[in-house]
């Protein structure tokens, strides 16, 4: 199945989850992506009939319960609902790797261009005047972000494209300029990097998102590489990257008796007035302003500089994305 039809399918789950009424093809058209066309053109139609008919098909090979009926006494053209009660699935209890494993999911999911699909088509039925249930999508769209390069890179690595892109080490005060055959993304150790046969150096390389700026930018054709068999890129990411040294040292205080993830870490622990102070060892200071961040309230960074502005950053970046669901 091609993205554009996957893609497709999923907003269709969202509309008809989203709403109480049966919505007529019509009004699905007018509102899922993908659907797009003029009604009033007979071979346009004809094709848009076509297309949702294979959809509707799929949707119940994959087991979802689309349910069929008149929205109203006086409307003849029959629409379709999901049925909620059927649909939703019972409490599911995953073991550590699990969720770690749905955790990465979540990740991919921001990126392949569904959320923002899925809040155009609802903003489209409520425009339409279509009662719409606020907590029917609620998990549609994580809150957990990934580098801004990810979602180019991973396209360019299905389609076997070239990229190009600027790249700053931290050795280096400009960032230079890197041709790049990508064979895929992986993340190690909390970071994501892309794995991939370096043109102007004529080797594997391997790159951290985090440290390319600007855009990704997408050269030649689709198909222009093949990669190599049996590349265990995340063996390759972490040869790459050698052991990571610990030489940071953050100040943290904490609240007597909480964050003990945190206490197993520290290297040195005094009372203060505001409660525990530890002092933790790190190497990257924005995978550790993340953990700090889960811990909410309980826990302080004081120090360095660079933890606390990475710490701020990270809040005010869950700010953003929570604002438009606190009510006015």
């Amino acid at each position: 199945m091609s993205r554009t039809r996957t893609e497709r399918l999923v907003n269709l789950v969202i509309c008809l989850l989203s709403t109480r009424r049966f919505l007529t093809a019509a009004q699905i058209a007018a509102t899922v992506p993908g659907y797009e066309h003029d009604p009033e053109d007979p071979k346009d139609h004809e094709a848009f009939q076509r297309k949702f008919e294979r959809d509707k098909a799929e949707l119940r090979e994959l087991g979802v319960p689309l349910e069929m009926a008149r929205p109203n006494a006086f409307d003849d053209e029959i629409g379709y609902r999901i049925a909620h009660r059927e649909y939703a699935l019972p409490d599911i209890l995953l073991e550590p790797d699990e969720a770690a494993a749905v955790g990465i999911a979540a990740r991919l999911w921001q990126h392949a261009g569904l959320a923002a699909a899925a809040s155009s088509g609802l903003a489209k039925l409520r425009a339409a005047g279509v009662e719409v249930d606020p907590q029917a999508t609620l998990g549609v769209e994580p809150v957990v972000t990934v580098d801004p390069a990810f979602g180019p890179l991973t396209g360019a690595a299905r389609e076997r494209r070239v990229v190009s892109f600027s790249y700053r080490v931290p050795e280096r005060d400009q960032p230079a300029t890197r041709r790049l055959e990508p064979w895929g993304v992986v993340c190690w150790q909390g970071r994501w990097y892309v794995v991939g046969h370096d043109r102007d150096r004529a080797a594997a390389r391997c790159f951290r998102l985090s440290r390319i700026v600007g855009n990704v930018r997408l050269t030649g054709r689709a198909g222009a590489f093949t990669p190599p068999e049996g590349e265990d890129l995340i063996q390759h990411v972490s040869r790459w990257s050698g052991p990571v040294a610990h030489d940071g040292r953050a100040t943290v205080t904490v609240r007597p008796g909480r964050a003990a993830g945190l206490r197993r870490w520290a290297v040195a622990t005094a009372t203060g007035a505001d409660g525990d102070v530890l002092t933790i060892p790190y190497s990257d200071p924005e995978r550790l302003a993340a953990q700090l961040v889960g811990y909410g309230a309980d826990v302080r960074a004081d120090g360095p500089p660079e933890l606390r502005e990475a710490v701020i950053q990270q809040l005010k970046e869950i700010v953003a994305r929570h604002e438009h669901v606190v009510p006015a």
